[in-house]
């Protein structure tokens, strides 16, 4: 069985302006599947292409699933198949070893960035850029699963 152990943080987006980062990737993503208990999505880069399987999250860890499929498939399903979108530059800078994945989210997600590690069990440890904020791993207001029907654009702030 696949598996996911992802920690989810908020990032200080004036550090990470100062940051020295890797170029970024463009990504779209959409939902097949939106469900509590399971989700199905695709996922497309400029060069790849990804349909994956997840399950409910317990805390930081879930099954995935996750198959490399055509661009042109992935575009059509995302054209024919998909009401609403996720778009958001990904960056992957890579700190003691370990790559983090850090979204900024665009549209209707714009002003939100999210940085996520994943690890190969819960209890790794693993050192924090200073450009990470708050953890936010295990609420699922930040899981682009929620952000998709519920945009970041719509929240109230406090």
């Amino acid at each position: 069985m696949g598996k996911e152990i992802e920690r989810k943080f908020l990032v200080d987006k004036q550090k990470w302006a100062q940051y020295n980062k890797p170029v970024g990737q463009h990504y779209r993503q959409a939902y097949l599947v939106n469900e509590i208990e399971k989700t199905v999505r695709v996922r497309l880069t400029p060069d790849t292409a990804f349909l994956t399987i997840k399950s409910s999250t317990d805390y930081i860890s879930r099954a995935e699933y996750e198959y490399e499929i055509p661009v042109s498939d992935a575009k059509e399903i995302l054209d024919r198949f998909c009401k609403n979108e996720i778009s958001k530059n990904r960056y992957k800078p890579v700190i003691d070893g370990k790559r983090w994945d850090v979204d900024e989210f665009l549209g209707s997600n714009e002003g939100l960035m999210v940085a996520e590690i994943e690890l190969e069990f819960e209890s790794q440890e693993f050192e924090k850029p200073d450009w990470i904020g708050e953890e936010v791993s295990g609420d699922q207001r930040y899981y682009n699963a929620y952000l998709i029907d519920h945009p970041y654009k719509t929240w109230k702030k406090d």
